[in-house]
């Protein structure tokens, strides 16, 4: 039976005024996309608000506003542990993952597989990642489909196609650059208009005290039982959320990688991380369980009917007047859009560069690699959604936890010990994926799913089985991984050298080709003017005072940025010093004027990252 539309006109107007508003955004920006590099890293220029905001918003994917109203509705505060038990992956990102994938330029999961274990570990951690982004394709445009079919009325699959046709054209023009700042406006607005769905919830209910009042004991807590109930536990979130899924979010994601390296330098990524983690994170944790907690209190006291899986939508109908029910909808539209843009660009940067780079048409122009870059986008987005039917049984919740809990262990367990073991080789990192992927995927048929699962399910039954099935895998994993490294030779240190903890600054070497300038110096501000003698190098001649105030060197590497903060790094280059200037200027050559978007006499500053 098809509901009725629970919007008004005025809703309507704001959401299709949102879609134009966030496509044209989109379109805007892709001026600025005309390398591989910009579409598919940005052209590692942006500052770490932006990114901030922008990781954010890809966090909080489509499926979080009505996953954790859903289970804030059943569980009440404690749908947010999800968002409080992952805190010790932060200095594993921090301290290993990023300086390495930063400073050896790597550009994909896959490729850190290849320089690491070699090109048949390449290929099997392909199609793991490819398989992990293209279901993730699948699951948001599935739940915005959902999320749009009592709103609108329509079927679920049509809502599903509509909002994937408009991240398309954006992703296309644009690439990572247009995806950046298309979530940098989308992460603000679904920030305001989560948390300014549960504050006016708190504000109807008479304040914040009245409205813990009224939650009953059992929805006051910030985690649920250990081992109850079986598809709640804190144990079951724990493996599946905080170790498999955050993990995998983190470290093999595609699209998180692609974020982190649009970042200028190291120094912004510290910044960035400790906001997203520490002030942004549980903020949004807030915004997308708060409707189903205000939700509960509502339908608990009379003033509205709704199911668990309708708490959102129910909630900003109730507490919303027209026009600003809309403005949530469209925060709604922004959280699918805003995760769904960055797996579909993800997918093609592992396309092009895993697949059809180095094994289909390999030494062709730039512009040939865009052009594939768009057209599997397409493909990208098409499958994802021919992935909508398959998926639409059950719970969004369980459909998230079980497709998680199946795909990310065996490639996860790979990477954490190719980081953190210099003794883990190319045929234990093998073992690892493809022994591991087995026995996950031979958990899914009986018997052997009782066998294998009920000794990891800390006591509970086979309800528990979407979510301790990650334990399962990761235990696995690690136990055909381990055994297999000890028993076969180890790889030189040299060959690896970079690519494991312990290594870092041998990286940073790689990157600047040269001894480190670790000499602490001050920015220096400039204007910059083109030399055509400079040709296509990325060197420049910086004044004398400038390199001084800097503490730089000849040869030291130099991000050279629009002083103008509101653009948020988008005009802006990494560069080496070639020599000093005959002036006070910035000589740059025309290369670097036109990917740095700069203009003659456009004031900068530039700061020596090494």
């Amino acid at each position: 039976m098809t509901p009725q539309p629970m919007g008004t006109n005025t809703d309507y107007v704001i959401m299709a005024g949102y879609f134009l508003f966030v496509v044209g955004f989109g379109l805007y920006f892709g001026r600025y996309s005309s390398t591989t590099k910009d579409f598919f890293f940005g052209g590692q220029r942006f500052a770490w608000w932006l990114i901030a905001f922008s990781a954010v918003a890809t966090l909080v994917g489509s499926y979080s506003f009505i996953k954790y109203s859903e289970v804030g509705y059943q569980h009440g505060i404690s749908s947010t542990q999800a968002y409080l038990n992952d805190w010790f992956w932060a200095p594993i990102l921090l301290l290993v993952w990023l300086p390495i994938i930063y400073y050896q330029r790597i550009q994909s999961v896959p490729e850190y597989f290849e320089r690491r274990f070699g090109r048949a570990a390449r290929v099997t951690a392909t199609l793991f990642i490819l398989l992990y982004l293209i279901g993730y394709v699948g699951v948001n445009l599935l739940t915005l489909g959902r999320a749009l079919h009592p709103v609108l009325g329509w079927h679920e699959f049509t809502g599903a196609a509509v909002a994937c046709v408009m991240v398309t054209l954006y992703v296309l023009a644009g690439g990572q650059t247009s995806v950046i700042m298309t979530d940098l406006a989308q992460g603000f607005l679904l920030l305001v208009a989560g948390l300014g769905l549960f504050l006016a919830g708190v504000l109807h209910l008479g304040g914040f005290v009245d409205f813990w009042a009224l939650l009953p004991e059992s929805h006051r807590y910030a985690f649920s039982e250990f081992n109850s109930p079986e598809n709640f536990s804190f144990i079951g979130i724990y493996v599946q959320d905080g170790l498999a899924n955050t993990g995998a979010f983190l470290l093999m994601n595609q699209g998180i990688m692609m974020r982190f390296l649009a970042l200028r330098g190291m120094k912004d990524a510290r910044k960035m991380i400790t906001v997203w983690l520490l002030v942004l994170s549980p903020l949004a944790a807030i915004a997308v369980s708060g409707g189903g907690w205000v939700a509960y209190v509502l339908s608990a006291n009379g003033a509205i009917e709704t199911t668990a899986q309708n708490a959102f939508v129910s909630a900003a109908r109730f507490l919303c007047s027209p026009g600003v029910f809309g403005f949530v909808l469209a925060a709604l539209m922004a959280a699918l859009m805003s995760t769904a843009d960055t797996l579909i660009n993800a997918v093609s940067a592992v396309f092009v560069n895993d697949i059809y780079r180095p094994y289909i048409s390999r030494d062709r122009e730039d512009k040939h690699y865009l052009l594939v870059a768009r057209l599997a986008s397409l493909s990208a987005a098409a499958i994802g959604l021919a992935l909508v039917p398959a998926m639409s049984h059950g719970t969004i919740y369980s459909a998230h936890a079980m497709f998680t809990a199946a795909v990310t262990p065996p490639i996860l367990m790979a990477i954490l010990l190719g980081l953190m073991w210099r003794r883990f080789n190319p045929k234990a990192a093998l073992a690892t994926m493809i022994g591991g992927g087995a026995l996950v995927a031979l958990s899914f048929f009986k018997p052997f799913d009782g066998w294998l699962l009920h000794y990891f399910s800390f006591g509970m039954g086979p309800a528990s089985y979407s979510f301790t099935r990650a334990f399962f895998g990761l235990i696995a994993s690690t136990a055909i991984g381990v055994p297999v490294a000890l028993l076969t030779t180890p790889q030189p240190y040299a060959k690896i050298l970079g690519l494991v903890n312990g290594s870092q600054v041998d990286a940073m070497r790689v990157f600047k080709g040269g001894a480190l300038n670790r000499k602490r110096g001050q920015i220096a501000h400039a204007r910059v003017v083109p030399d055509d003698a400079l040709g296509e190098s990325d060197k420049i001649l910086a004044p004398a005072s400038a390199m001084e105030k800097m503490a730089a060197e000849a040869g030291d590497v130099v991000y050279i940025c629009d002083r103008r903060w509101w653009f948020g790094g988008l005009r802006s280059a990494h560069v080496k010093i070639g020599g000093t200037s005959p002036d006070e200027h910035v000589y740059v050559s025309p290369t670097v004027m036109t990917s740095a978007h700069f203009n003659d006499k456009d004031a900068v500053y530039l700061d020596k990252v090494f």
